[in-house]
C-alpha cells in the first residue's frame, strides 16, 4: 500500500487554485446552460479524515441528494457533489426561477436538474486539473440518489474499493437574488492517486 501523503500549505495552495479554476468555469456553464446568471463564491478546499465528512453534512442519517461519479486513469477515485435535503428544493426554485420554498418534493424534473449541476461542476473541476497538470481522468455515467447520507456512502465505499486517508471538500455557494445554498464537493482518491497528482504539479508528496 502506498504511503499516506502530509498535506501542506503548498498543497493546500494549489488545490484552492485548481478549485478557483474548475468552478469558476463551472458558473460559466452553468449561466449557459440555464440562460441565466448563477454567481458562486470562492470555493473552500480543505482536507478531512473520512469520519469528519459525516459531520460536515449533518449525519448519517441526514436526508440527502448525492451526484456520484467514478474516476479512472492517473487520480482514480470517486467524486461526490452533496446538498441537504432543503438546500436541493432551494437549488430546484434557483434552477426552475420560483419563488423559495416552492419546491417541497422532488420530482423526476428536480432530479434531473440536481444531477445536471453535479455533472457540469465535476466536470468543470476535472477539466481544470487535466489542464493544469496534464493527467488523464475519465469519470462514469453520473448517478444520483436521494437518501440518508449513510446509505449512499455506504454504497459509494462498496463500489468504489480502497481510499486515501484525506478526503478533498471543496465547499461551494451558489447566489441568485440575495438567496444562497451551500454545496458539498468530495474527492475520495483511491490510495496513492493524490502522490500522482501532486508530483504531476512538480511537488514532492511530502513537504
Amino acid at each position: 500500500m502506498a504511503e499516506s501523503i502530509v498535506i501542506s500549505d503548498i498543497h493546500m495552495d494549489a488545490l484552492q487554485e485548481i478549485s478557483n479554476i474548475g468552478l469558476g468555469n463551472a458558473a460559466t456553464s452553468l449561466a449557459e446552460l440555464l440562460n441565466k446568471k448563477v454567481d458562486m463564491s470562492v470555493p473552500n478546499a480543505c482536507f478531512f479524515d473520512f469520519e469528519q465528512v459525516f459531520d460536515m453534512v449533518g449525519g448519517l442519517e441526514e436526508v440527502v441528494s448525492c451526484v456520484h461519479l467514478g474516476v479512472e486513469g492517473d487520480v482514480p477515485g470517486t467524486i461526490m457533489f452533496i446538498f441537504s435535503e432543503q438546500s436541493t428544493y432551494n437549488l430546484v426554485d434557483m434552477l426552475m426561477g420560483q419563488d423559495l420554498g416552492s419546491t417541497t418534493g422532488l420530482d423526476n424534473m428536480g432530479e434531473s436538474a440536481v444531477a445536471e449541476i453535479g455533472n457540469v461542476l465535476t466536470g468543470s473541476f476535472m477539466n481544470a486539473i487535466g489542464g493544469m497538470t496534464g493527467l488523464k481522468m475519465s469519470t462514469s455515467v453520473p448517478m444520483f440518489a436521494f437518501d440518508m447520507l449513510g446509505a449512499i456512502m455506504s454504497s459509494s465505499m462498496a463500489a468504489s474499493g480502497y481510499w486515501d486517508d484525506h478526503v478533498l471538500v471543496i465547499e461551494t455557494l451558489f447566489f441568485q437574488n440575495n438567496e444562497s445554498i451551500k454545496g458539498h464537493f468530495f474527492l475520495l482518491p483511491e490510495t496513492g492517486a493524490l502522490n500522482r497528482l501532486f508530483e504531476a504539479l512538480g511537488m514532492p508528496a511530502e513537504l
